[in-house]
């Protein structure tokens, strides 16, 4: 028996958009560009119509529609992917026109969010949102979806098949709250484990593609998955960094964001989101290099706002400098720090502005403290960073970053300066 390898063949796709003014509709059929190759598709072609309104039936005009089916039969198209969210309508008449299958964009995101996630609650929470999408949208035909009973009792049409799925996906949704519930429960937990200890922590959040993971792994030799495609990263990671003045800080990397990022995501990945919202510090990280940048902060800015982090020190980073050396800068918001977190340039700023901005000032101290109030060292190990320890004749000499509260209890025992050596004197 022969046995035949079967080829795999990339999806060719058709983006369509209707312009109404209310966005940058380019700028959006672009990322949609992206979103189709991060989702394993061919962007094929593009079509944009300008009108007043969308098309209630059909999203786009009676004639559009019929140069896209007279495209997709030309081209030999196999998906048609629409820049906004589509009515369950407006879906069944473009494939009915077209005889070619029908998603809109945040079809396309949630699909993507699905292939990424890798955790437990990244799994759950894409599933929740897909389902809290799809509910709306089931669609019957009638008595067609009837299930007729098998016994007394129980004839006649029955409940329709589109009944019972509603009523299974209700269920499933439940369900799936109770276990992100329990998951969050246990973030909570963890989040005042770290309170308790004086952990502090730093986010970084942007938009997608940005470059977050590459700067995380810089940062903290993380391994976290860095690739030049949208989404590359669902799942949270936190790791220690430690400071210039030698404090201990956990680094968060977080989910991208995109325009219009469907409200089902945000509100499934909220309590993700809500760990950069809770952050100390806040790395608002932004792609120097794309033309989109302004627009990128500004998206960024706009979703912590709305998690209420206006009272957190936000340090704006540009990233990806290296590609726009011969380039003008984007004009941003204040000030800003620029940085490459492929080839280094500017991490050293950018760790220095993550110091000045800690919630407590951090002393670092030279000591000298006496073994009868030696529990002192196990307090500097518990509250601050113990740089160096060693055991002298006169005591403990102990080098340490700690906050200011504890630097005011540890000021008598400072130990004096060391004295230049005079080997050179003559």
């Amino acid at each position: 028996m022969e046995m035949t390898e079967l080829k795999q063949t990339v999806p060719r796709a058709l983006l369509i958009s209707v312009d109404t003014g209310d966005f940058d509709a380019e700028a959006s059929l672009d990322e949609l560009c992206e979103l189709v190759e991060s989702a394993g598709a061919e962007p094929a072609f593009t079509l944009m119509q300008r009108l007043p309104r969308v098309e209630a039936a059909t999203y786009v005009g009676s004639g559009k529609l019929e140069e896209i089916t007279e495209l997709c039969r030309e081209r030999e198209l196999d998906l048609i992917v629409a820049d906004c969210e589509l009515s369950p309508t407006q879906i069944r008449n473009i494939e009915a026109a077209t005889d070619v299958r029908v998603i809109d964009r945040t079809t396309l995101i949630l699909d993507i969010f699905a292939l990424r996630a890798r955790s437990r609650e990244g799994k759950l929470q894409v599933e929740l949102a897909q389902l809290k999408y799809m509910l709306p949208r089931l669609t019957g035909k009638g008595i067609e979806m009837s299930r007729l009973g098998g016994g007394i009792g129980t004839r006649g049409p029955g409940e329709t098949k589109l009944e019972t799925d509603r009523r299974h996906i209700r269920r499933r949704i439940e369900t799936l709250k109770d276990e992100l519930s329990e998951l969050e429960k246990h973030r909570a937990m963890l989040r005042r484990r770290r309170e308790k200890d004086g952990v502090i922590t730093c986010a970084i959040v942007g938009y997608t593609n940005a470059g977050k993971s590459t700067l995380m792994n810089y940062l903290t030799d993380a391994g976290v998955l860095a690739q030049d495609r949208l989404f590359a990263t669902l799942d949270p990671t936190s790791r220690a960094l430690k400071l210039p003045s030698g404090v201990s800080v956990m680094l968060i990397d977080t989910v991208g964001l995109v325009r219009r990022l469907p409200h089902h995501l945000v509100e499934a990945f909220r309590s993700t989101l809500e760990e950069a919202a809770l952050a100390d510090v806040i790395i608002n990280l932004c792609d120097a290099s794309d033309e989109e940048a302004r627009v990128h902060l500004e998206v960024t800015r706009d979703l912590l706002s709305s998690l209420g982090c206006e009272d957190r020190p936000i340090l704006t980073v540009l990233n990806k400098c290296d590609l726009c050396e011969n380039e003008p800068m984007p004009v941003v918001f204040g000030s800003s720090i620029r940085i490459s977190a492929k080839t280094g340039e500017g991490i050293d700023e950018l760790l220095r502005a993550i110091d000045e901005n800690l919630p407590v000032r951090m002393s670092r101290l030279r000591l000298m403290i006496p073994f009868a109030h030696a529990g002192l060292v196990s307090e500097i190990r518990d509250k601050g960073t113990l740089i160096s320890e060693e055991y002298t004749a006169d005591g403990v000499a102990v080098e340490a970053v700690v906050d200011e509260q504890l630097a005011a209890r540890l000021g008598r025992f400072a130990a004096p300066e060391k004295e230049e050596s005079d080997d050179n004197f003559n």
